[in-house]
């Protein structure tokens, strides 16, 4: 089944934003160093010693972000359904038909 531009944009935009939340975003945590956890670092006084160096707030939002754009994708894919199957395109016309 060929592409619309609907699903062109949906993939890329769902694509993008879940690569920046998850890769991106933690390599930028490996590159910002010790602690990578989600939550910060307290001592035994109870004092923050270190904080994650991006809010995994930010990164949950783009990763559900991303699932929510292809949530809606698929709803739309399954409202419009698939192309009849006899129907042909400009490319996939045989030569000399057109």
């Amino acid at each position: 089944m060929p592409t619309t531009t609907i699903d062109d944009v949906a993939m890329a935009l769902s694509g993008t934003l879940l690569t920046l939340g998850v890769v991106v975003l933690g390599i930028v945590e490996l590159v910002d160093g010790a602690p990578y956890g989600a939550s910060p670092v307290t001592n035994e006084a109870g004092e923050i010693v270190a904080t994650p160096g991006v809010d995994p707030a930010i990164r949950t939002a783009l990763v559900l972000a991303g699932l929510v754009v292809l949530l809606l994708w698929g709803g739309y894919r399954v409202v419009v359904g698939p192309e009849p199957s006899g129907a042909t395109t400009d490319a996939t016309a045989a030569p000399g038909t057109q």
